[in-house]
């Protein structure tokens, strides 16, 4: 056995990562491959497949995934057809089922997505041979179908279980509703769903949600609206997962007014229709991306009057969106209204001028920034490392200095990156203002801060001038 195989049989056996000997490994991975080639040996001296699975149901060898994986990898060069015949059977075998992975590791083995027709072969095979494949059977083939995204070939296995007189259930329909609406392939799908009510098959709650997500990824608002209304006929009452799909779509191709105006619906419905955090952030995020950022604060005043504290995702999107869009006051006094949700002020205004600099707005930035630590707010790193970064760049090395300086003194955990320190140094030493570029040094070897790059040699050298010789040596020999 190849050790690739030795060890996938040690995570399926172990998954809880206690020690093992490799004895016990080597002996378990032996009876995994008696067990493969006990089923291969049968499967090869059947090749024409007449009665395969009766005869596999006979064999006393234990199933497992790994015993399972080494008959597709041996099937999947010698002969696939088979190899896939006794991946269905093996999906049927009370004591084993396979995982997502097996799913999976059939569907790339087998090369389905290369091969299709090997599908089509196998249900051709059960009927020449007069084998009448079950329910359970197909079941499997939708699966791997699923598995390949391929809606076409889902379309043609269910057909030919309506064929085989195997009557499909509402989770075999799911599985194809699902495959055509992620191809985008709606008239199709809806046709599934009323088929359905033919065959006396109820539409449950996932084969709703799925369609009217597949119309509003296309942009069919209205039929999607429709299809919400007409669930409650079959005694599925929408969701929050239901119209939080319907306002995406209708955020995205719709009015923007009519997503305010369903958001109040699902206040006013409650129970599993009422809106969350997440239904709130996805219509701010819509209003901003329109550039309508002003008009989304209303959307604070609803959550705050429904009793919906908006999280940190929400309140950085509306920051950004209205700076974005030029309404920088209103961006600050967003983090004023938000100050009772329980979301840091260190945050906020740490995103807040972020987004300023982002859109170039620098001397904005630098301002908020200077607020901050003058009212005892702590930036995070990142927004640290950016102004000071940006401080260098503009060849502002003692503002740069003093405002790490600052930061240091407030007490603040957030981390700097080195790579600043590094940059900050080198330009200290190269302006000659070398009182602070030893005050800096001697912080960084107190605090571990390794010297990066092309600046080492440079700033040692300054050091050691200006009589540093030991604070040289000690910030040159920190490592990472």
């Amino acid at each position: 056995m190849f050790l690739p195989s030795i060890y996938r049989l040690f995570l399926e056996t172990n998954p809880t990562n206690k020690p093992i000997s490799l004895l016990k490994i080597l002996h378990l991975s032996t009876t995994s491959s008696s067990s493969a080639e006990e089923f291969l040996n049968l499967l090869f001296k059947n090749k024409n497949g007449y009665g395969m699975e009766k005869t596999l149901n006979v064999v006393r060898a234990k199933l497992d995934a790994r015993c399972v994986d080494e008959v597709l990898e041996k099937c999947a060069v010698d002969d696939p057809q088979i190899g896939l015949r006794f991946f269905i059977w093996a999906g049927l075998n009370s004591s084993y089922r396979h995982s997502s992975y097996m799913f999976s590791r059939a569907y790339k083995l087998l090369e389905v997505d290369r091969k299709p027709q090997i599908i089509q072969d196998v249900i051709e095979a059960y009927r020449v041979q007069n084998y009448v494949p079950s329910a359970k059977m197909f079941k499997v083939i939708l699966n791997l179908c699923r598995e390949g995204k391929d809606a076409n070939l889902g379309l043609w296995v269910l057909r030919k279980m309506k064929e085989a007189n195997c009557r499909p259930d509402t989770t075999v329909y799911n599985v194809v509703i699902r495959l055509l609406c992620e191809k985008g392939d709606m008239d199709e799908a809806m046709g599934l769903m009323r088929e359905m009510e033919l065959i006396d098959l109820h539409p449950d709650m996932i084969t709703y949600v799925v369609i009217i997500k597949g119309l509003c990824e296309v942009g069919r608002l209205e039929e999607a609206c429709g299809l919400t209304k007409a669930m409650r006929g079959h005694e599925c009452v929408p969701n929050t997962v239901t119209y939080s799909a319907l306002l995406d779509g209708i955020c995205r191709f719709g009015n923007l007014e009519r997503a305010l105006e369903l958001l109040r619906e699902m206040e006013k419905d409650g129970g599993q229709c009422k809106p969350n955090v997440v239904t709130y952030t996805t219509v701010v995020q819509n209003f901003v991306e329109k550039g309508q950022s002003i008009e989304a604060l209303s959307i604070l005043d609803q959550m705050r009057d429904f009793g919906c504290k908006p999280n940190r995702v929400l309140v950085c999107t509306l920051i950004q969106g209205l700076c974005k869009d030029g309404h920088v006051e209103e961006a600050h006094k967003v983090i004023n209204r938000v100050a009772e949700s329980g979301i840091p002020l260190d945050s906020c205004y740490s995103f807040l001028v972020l987004s300023l600099f982002r859109i170039g707005k620098l001397k904005e930035a630098e301002m908020f920034f200077r607020r901050m630590l003058t009212g005892g707010l702590k930036p995070d790193g990142l927004t640290s490392s950016t102004i000071i970064r940006w401080l260098c760049k503009e060849s502002r090395i003692l503002d740069g200095y003093h405002l790490i300086d600052a930061i240091e003194q407030s007490a603040s955990v957030s981390s700097i990156d080195s790579d600043i320190y590094s940059i900050l140094m080198s330009g200290l030493c190269e302006a000659n203002h070398l009182v602070e570029a030893a005050k800096l040094a001697s912080g960084m070897v107190g605090k571990g801060i390794q010297l990066k790059g092309p600046y080492v040699k440079n700033v040692i050298e300054c050091l050691r001038r200006c009589g540093k010789e030991d604070l040289a040596s000690n910030i040159g020999n920190i490592k990472s």
